[in-house]
């Protein structure tokens, strides 16, 4: 893994970070409550930042370029509403198709899901 430099990553709730300039992350354990998902060392700054993001959300932001993290979310949210529109497929549409084509509506949407976790 190589960190992107001169980007900037957010931490969420309007937090951000240059990217060469984060020293660790760290999942919260315990006493996780609302907005407390990560701990973000800053070089530089003596306490830890808290991330309301998840650790390998972060951690993609600082090793990913700009450009490619852009289309990555693009992806994702593009497979987000053809996941929501295929949940809208009734029961017995999925299974002629299935039977018809051999298309799994129910399987495309679980691994869609798992795709976005």
């Amino acid at each position: 893994m190589r960190i992107q430099s001169d980007q900037l990553v957010s931490l969420g709730y309007g937090k951000y970070v240059r990217s060469d300039e984060v020293v660790a992350v760290e999942p919260i354990t315990k006493g996780r409550g609302p907005g407390r998902r990560s701990l973000v060392w800053v070089r530089g700054v003596p306490e830890p930042l808290v991330a309301s993001r998840a650790e390998g959300s972060i951690v993609d932001d600082l090793v990913t370029p700009a450009e490619e993290a852009s289309r990555m979310r693009q992806q994702r949210s593009a497979l987000r509403q053809i996941a929501s529109g295929l949940n809208e497929v009734s029961p017995v549409m999925r299974r002629v198709l299935k039977e018809e084509t051999g298309v799994d509506i129910s399987g495309l949407i679980e691994e869609a899901e798992q795709v976005l976790g």
